[in-house]
């Protein structure tokens, strides 16, 4: 389809399964997933919402679709990586992937299908704590244990009821309203709070699990040694 403009003919980009993927995810980042519906996705992309079918089965094809691109683009190190290098640059990675959009934690924790996105990804995460010495069982509770991490922590952060830089206003607003000699300890904290500008630290969390993880996984080699090769019967 062409659009004339004055003395010029435009042609728009054809439509493709992708396009309509990343038009989705923005209109998500810019106003909400809900407000992503097949009649405004259609809107975004100057045609008419019976078009986007063509490309997509339904919203929940969408949906399955832009969870999995937000998902490609988590860096997991490749094989050979150090498992806990690998583990540590995953979960930074998806921590700011999350972060960029904001709607894509909970949809990824509701979502049943994968696509090839979420399965290079869960491949790659589960391959590199294999090749790093753990166990099957050890190895989906150390990814359960380093999402629920990644996903509580930055749920938090995202649903937190004001800005990082208000901090220091809301904390001086609840100070004012709390005893000393009745909440000594928590005064404490919050007055320390204001005064250092503190942040709490995705990182600090995920180092604690990691430094767990590797002395779980210690433990579990002493507990089942490597056999020594068997002596050769000739003499």
């Amino acid at each position: 389809m062409a659009a004339r403009i004055g003395s010029k003919t435009t042609r728009r980009a054809p439509l493709t399964r992708e396009r309509v993927l990343r038009a989705a995810v923005d209109l998500a980042d810019r106003n909400g997933i809900e407000t992503l519906t097949m009649r405004r996705l259609g809107q975004e992309l100057g045609v008419e919402a019976m078009s986007l079918y063509n490309h997509v089965a339904n919203k929940d094809d969408i949906l399955d679709g832009i969870v999995d691109l937000v998902l490609g683009d988590v860096e997991v190190p490749p094989t050979g990586t150090p498992w806990k290098t690998a583990m540590r640059q995953r979960a930074i990675s998806a921590h700011a992937i999350l972060l960029a959009h904001p709607w894509a934690a909970l949809l990824i924790m509701s979502r049943f299908n994968i696509g090839p996105g979420m399965t290079r990804y869960l491949d790659a995460t589960l391959g590199r704590l294999r090749e790093g010495g753990f166990s099957i069982e050890g190895a989906l509770d150390a990814w359960n244990t380093l999402d629920s991490h990644l996903y509580g922590f930055t749920l938090q952060k995202l649903n937190l009821p004001f800005k990082v830089e208000e901090t220091q206003q809301v904390s001086a607003d609840v100070l004012v309203q709390l005893p000393a000699n009745e909440f000594p300890h928590v005064v404490e904290v919050i007055t320390h709070v204001m005064r250092s500008g503190r942040e709490e630290s995705f990182e600090f969390g995920l180092d604690l699990i990691l430094d767990g993880l590797e002395k779980k996984l210690r433990q579990q080699r002493r507990a089942s040694p490597t056999p020594a090769p068997e002596r050769s019967s000739k003499r």
